[in-house]
């Protein structure tokens, strides 16, 4: 299946994966429609099933991802992570369209210290994680032909990202302290959308995929890495999640297995430095 012969709707259309998607379908030739949270409530049924064409490719970008505010805005997010993903599903089964559902390492409980698999079984701590795991759960029940695909520690060009803020709180401060027992795969929004547009090409049938880079990382030697890409030196200090306490709970461990992508010929994303050397100069710019 070819994008150029596919029609694609991106909801959740401005974020820096749905902006990155759009780009990369545009590039290649694809009819594709880009809806914004204003344009599509995934939640309503009616307006999901009028934006759905007969097997059209919809991407579900749309989320709550304030994952700190999401502890006290729980019905916010569960609309947007677990009761909209399962409406969507519904109408794509309806309307015979394929569904890439994004996810999150969060549906995990971070205590792993290998590579977590696909079927790793959900165990999230927080609010934000658990209405994604609810999410993906919707799909699966939803009858529709979707591929669940989860990535994590996303930055990009076009939004906020972690790179962009030490970049600018290296400057400003001159030094920073980070954590480095959080572990997990930095990876670059456009490609998870190189990803998704492979595993539609790939005819890869339903399933849970993992879009994320190769290779680990803490937040600590990223951050380490950002500030020499912006030229800023050796400026980071590590320091640990105890003395840095946020509202929700972070995983520990965030990496991902790929062996399912790998399964069906989908080349998984190569090596999260590599990638970040090649993104930083268009993320920092």
């Amino acid at each position: 299946m070819e994008s150029t012969d596919t029609r694609w709707v991106i909801t959740g259309a401005g974020g820096m994966l749905a902006t990155d998607l759009l780009d990369a379908l545009r590039a290649r030739g694809a009819a594709v429609s880009a809806l914004s949270r204003a344009e599509l409530d995934i939640t309503d049924a009616d307006a999901a099933r009028t934006a759905i064409a007969p097997e059209s490719v919809v991407v579900n970008c749309a989320a709550y991802t304030a994952v700190d505010a999401a502890e006290d805005d729980r019905e916010a997010a569960e609309q947007a992570n677990a009761v909209g993903p399962g409406v969507l599903a519904r109408a794509c089964a309806e309307r015979g369209a394929r569904l890439v559902h994004i996810s999150t390492d969060y549906v995990f409980d971070g205590a792993a210290t290998t590579p977590y698999p696909e079927d790793a079984p959900l165990a999230p701590r927080g609010v934000y994680g658990a209405t994604k795991a609810a999410g993906e759960e919707a799909v699966r029940a939803s009858g529709a032909d979707a591929l669940i695909v989860r990535t994590a520690w996303l930055y990009g060009a076009h939004g906020r990202c972690f790179p962009k803020t030490i970049a600018r709180a290296g400057r400003e401060r001159g030094a920073l302290t980070v954590v480095s027992d959080q572990i997990g795969q930095p990876t670059w929004t456009r490609d998870v959308a190189g990803f998704v547009i492979a595993l539609i090409e790939a005819e890869a049938p339903a399933g849970t995929y993992h879009g994320t880079s190769s290779g680990q990382a803490s937040w600590f030697e990223f951050a380490r890495e950002v500030c020499a890409s912006a030229g800023l030196g050796d400026i980071v200090a590590p320091v640990s999640s105890s003395e840095y306490p946020q509202r929700a709970p972070r995983p520990a461990w965030s990496v991902l297995g790929h062996a399912a992508n790998e399964a069906v010929g989908v080349p998984s994303i190569g090596h999260w430095l590599e990638r970040w050397r090649l993104a930083a100069p268009e993320v920092l710019a």
